[in-house]
């Protein structure tokens, strides 16, 4: 009779102090995301238009899907979603599957000097990203570029901002600022394995190659996951990299990337509201492939789970 009582008063001082260490994260998450996207959503369905040749006053009226429209017919957003999707395709598996490899290494122990190498590796992850870009701009650069110097110095000569390599230009950036933080991440979560396992697998008669496969990943893969989610979603918001190089060479347009689409509809041709019907688009698909990686890793996790039960 008096059990419930005593558990509802016992109760009460754990809401509370799960309100109160919710509640920050949720007044952020309100003002910094939800409240934007609901305002980006509303803009998406307007339009502004100016009366005496572009002069007169502004005038909003209801633009319904013309602007969603536009978005999705315009030549330059189409490609852009192209060019952003190819630099995710080459990108996200590099990154991943390198430092995957770089953590491994590091738990292996076959790496000397462990503490040092990766503060070396995770230092370009501290140098914000705008200097980083332009400090590869000034190694891309012929004539002020030693590294070009030096190529061409053995008869190589290698264009760095032409056609063919500005995209493996992008993602060279991406992986100097993003592996060693990655391989971090991945190495964190290798430490969290009980060593018993790996000892165990080691008096089984696995090597290390195997243990590594059958026996590390698989452990890890609910990190491999996740920080496959964040990459995801930072390749398909490409914009310092190219916005910076762009000023070096003609191949980058104004609208190369979405992210790029979307700041010159709004800060250049003042369309706000496609910028915005270009953002939830943006959103949308950053949405789909998050769920989609999940989903798929999910999936995979059940299959594993399920051969293994089947055995006899």
């Amino acid at each position: 009779m008096s059990t419930a009582p005593t558990s509802r008063r016992a109760r009460g001082p754990q809401r509370l102090a799960v309100g109160a260490l919710l509640g920050p994260f949720g007044v952020l998450l309100l003002t910094v995301f939800v409240v934007p996207t609901l305002y980006a959503v509303q803009l998406s369905f307007f339009s502004t238009s100016h009366s005496g040749l572009g002069f007169g006053n502004a005038h909003t009226s209801f633009a319904g899907l013309r602007n969603y429209a536009a978005v999705l017919s315009d030549p330059s957003f189409v490609r852009g979603v192209g060019v952003t999707l190819l630099y995710a395709v080459v990108f996200i598996p590099l990154v991943l599957v390198g430092a995957l490899a770089l953590a491994l290494l590091f738990d292996s122990g076959l790496i000397r000097a462990r503490q040092l190498t990766q503060t070396v590796l995770f230092v370009p992850h501290a140098v914000p990203g705008i200097i980083a870009t332009v400090i590869w701009l000034y190694l891309y650069t012929p004539g002020i570029s030693p590294v070009l110097d030096a190529l061409r110095g053995v008869d190589i000569t290698v264009n760095f901002l032409g056609l063919t390599m500005i995209l493996p230009s992008l993602v060279n950036i991406a992986l100097w600022s993003g592996l060693g933080y990655t391989a971090v991440i991945f190495f964190a979560a290798l430490k969290a394995i009980p060593r018993e396992l790996i000892e165990a697998a080691a008096m089984d008669g696995a090597g290390p190659v195997r243990t590594a496969l059958t026996i590390k990943v698989p452990l890890v893969r609910g990190t491999l996951t996740t920080v496959a989610i964040f990459t995801t979603i930072g390749a398909l918001q490409l914009f310092t990299e190219p916005m910076l190089l762009a000023k070096a060479t003609p191949l980058i347009s104004p609208r190369y990337t979405p992210n790029m689409y979307i700041f010159d509809a709004a800060f250049t041709r003042n369309n706000y509201g496609l910028a915005s019907a270009a953002s939830v688009l943006l959103l949308i698909v950053c949405c789909a492939l998050s769920f989609a990686v999940t989903r798929g890793s999910t999936r995979q996790k059940t299959r594993v789970t399920s051969s293994r039960k089947a055995r006899p």
